[in-house]
């Protein structure tokens, strides 16, 4: 039996309608032959409540004594015996009397959701963990029953129940929501208009939010990459350089121009080479995103445009903010930056704002295109250097300089061989050593243009030639190889610094986890799955973007957690280093 749906009635404040809202849908569903069955509703002494119960079966409550008082709380065994098509429990947040089944009747739903029981269930805004403090400064009354804020987004529907101020104190002054003799209190205190505000604007954003959740899923699952542009969203691609401070700014004041508009600062963490990003600088650009009501996120991408298009457009965004390149004239000989790159890759759908700053064309920025360890554009001008600079050069030397002597025209050849390595690596390297082999024994050795020697010295100097140009090719693509292993334990070590500073945040959900590591490794899926036991099936215990995986095996990557859990995401195939940072992720998964 699959696991049961779970609806959700959130209330922006008490006496909203979310009861109400709840048993007009279950008289709704009886038209329709639904099984409906009232597990826990408390009326509050309300009439109009009281009316919409007649007609619905109820089933009876358990009766508990504690203290010398009698209370009674929902039965979870006599609702699982019942096994109706869906149950409706009132108040989400309720703490349970001790004795009870569980603490929480949120877990008395758990497990009516996991006997394949659809569950209706209400709450208010005010009595979500996460909005506790926030609560508490406006009403300047501290919530003690609570639900975690997952339980309420992995609900499968929420619906908001909303009234304006107004309308929830007329209804107080009418008697429909307290006794007579509490209304004059309450309306002086909780139901000040401004806290009916505040709680109201909390609800409308909370809200706002899981529908940003849905509308990521569904896109997802239809493999839609196009950006919808529900809302404002900017992207904002920093460097780790002073200028990003500019371009935070610049941004948001672009969000405020629009209704809802939200900041994302995303620095792209490379593993081929970028230089090294000051923690303290990015410490700074973290705070001025988050005082700005932005947030920041961490990525991992050899290639910066496609990493940060898909990290813009995974997100929603509706426009990317770049600064004008550090690089200097001479640099886009090596291939075009990434801002020109991002503008000319970003589709009609994204709006590219290209901003300058003090540090424009005064230092290397985001390093050039790239596709692997070495971008195409290098390694074809590798190749050229290899192949054609040494028949050029030949060409050059015996028109121009033909007399300069068979030592110093070696040295001019192994110049380019070490130019070949530098620029495409060892293959380039190798061509432009056999290449000029052949140039030097054609052009500067007797007998001329024939491929033979017949001074034996020559061959000495020509076999020296060829050993040392590989030789120092072998060097240059080592260090080569070196600077990059170097450069990727770096981009790891921020990624691991950014996930231990997400916790230390208080970002330690599951969910916020997991979404650290989809967004990280620009994954469609992630989901953390569990078992009872190696005979049993996989469950998801939790998941973020499209649809996860069922089983590790259906999954791209599938890594385990332990004997039972299982960490998979979908979306690409990622390499074997990538998965020394995906090992901290599941440590804390």
């Amino acid at each position: 039996m699959g696991r049961g749906r779970l609806r959700i009635y959130l209330g922006a404040a008490p006496g909203v309608g979310k009861t109400y809202a709840m048993l007009s849908e279950a008289h709704r569903r009886i038209e329709r032959g639904t099984d409906v069955v009232v597990g826990f509703v408390e009326h509050h002494g309300r009439p109009r409540t009281e009316v919409m119960l007649h007609g619905l079966e109820t089933v009876p409550r358990r009766a508990l004594e504690h203290r010398g008082a009698a209370f009674t709380e929902m039965d979870v065994d006599a609702v699982l015996e019942r096994a109706p098509a869906v149950a409706l429990v009132d108040e989400l947040a309720h703490t349970n009397v001790p004795g009870a089944r569980n603490a929480k009747r949120w877990q008395d739903v758990e497990e009516l959701l996991r006997a394949g029981i659809d569950v209706v269930s209400t709450v208010n805004i005010q009595h979500l963990e996460s909005l506790g403090d926030v609560v508490e400064s406006i009403t300047g009354i501290r919530q003690r029953e609570t639900v975690p804020d997952e339980v309420v987004r992995r609900a499968d529907q929420i619906e908001l129940v909303d009234m304006s101020p107004q309308a929830l104190r007329r209804r107080m002054a009418h008697g429909n929501v307290y006794r007579p003799d509490k209304v004059d209190a309450a309306l002086s205190h909780y139901f000040r208009p401004g806290n009916l505000t505040a709680l109201r604007e909390l609800a409308l954003l909370w809200t706002a939010d899981r529908v940003d959740e849905y509308l990521r899923q569904y896109r997802g699952e239809h493999g839609i990459r196009t950006t919808w542009q529900a809302r404002e969203r900017i992207v904002v691609g920093l460097t780790g350089g002073p200028e990003g401070r500019t371009l935070i700014r610049r941004a948001a004041r672009l969000a405020e121009k629009g209704a809802g508009g939200e900041v994302l600062a995303v620095h792209i963490a490379a593993s081929d080479g970028l230089k090294a990003v000051s923690p303290e600088e990015s410490a700074v650009q973290r705070t001025l995103v988050e005082d700005l009501g932005g947030t920041f996120h961490h990525v991992i991408g050899e290639d910066v445009p496609s990493a940060l298009l898909d990290f813009a457009r995974g997100v929603n965004a509706t426009q990317i903010v770049l600064g004008v390149s550090r690089r200097r004239a001479w640099q886009y000989v090596l291939g075009p930056g990434v801002s020109a790159t991002v503008a000319r890759e970003s589709g009609p759908d994204l709006d590219v704002h290209i901003v300058t700053h003090d540090a424009a064309a005064k230092g290397r920025g985001l390093p050039v295109v790239r596709g692997a360890r070495l971008g195409r554009a290098r390694i074809a001008g590798g190749w050229l250097v290899g192949v054609l600079g040494p028949a050029l050069l030949g060409l050059l030397l015996k028109t121009v300089v033909p007399d300069l002597g068979l030592a110093n025209d070696m040295l001019l050849f192994l110049t380019l061989t070490v130019a070949g390595a530098l620029l495409g690596g060892v293959l380039p390297a190798l061509a432009s050593a056999a290449v000029g082999c052949l140039v030097l024994n054609y052009y500067f050795t007797t007998p001329f243009h024939r491929f033979t020697v017949s001074d034996p010295k020559n061959i000495v100097a020509i076999v020296i030639f060829v050993g040392v140009a590989v030789s120092v090719a072998s060097v240059v693509d080592l260090a080569a190889r070196r600077t990059h292993q170097a450069a990727r334990l770096r981009a790891e070590s921020e990624i691991l610094s950014f996930l231990a500073g997400s916790i230390l945040r208080g970002e330690n959900s599951l969910d916020a986890l997991l979404e650290r590591l989809r967004e990280t490794f620009a994954m469609d899926s992630v989901a953390l799955l569990e078992r009872d036991g190696e005979a049993e099936p996989w469950s998801c215990a939790a998941a973020v973007g499209g649809t996860p995986a069922g089983r590790p095996e259906d999954a791209d990557i599938g890594i385990p957690v332990g004997d039972d859990l299982a960490l998979v995401l979908s979306g690409r195939a990622l390499r074997a280093e990538d998965r020394r940072v995906l090992g901290a992720f599941a440590a804390q998964a």
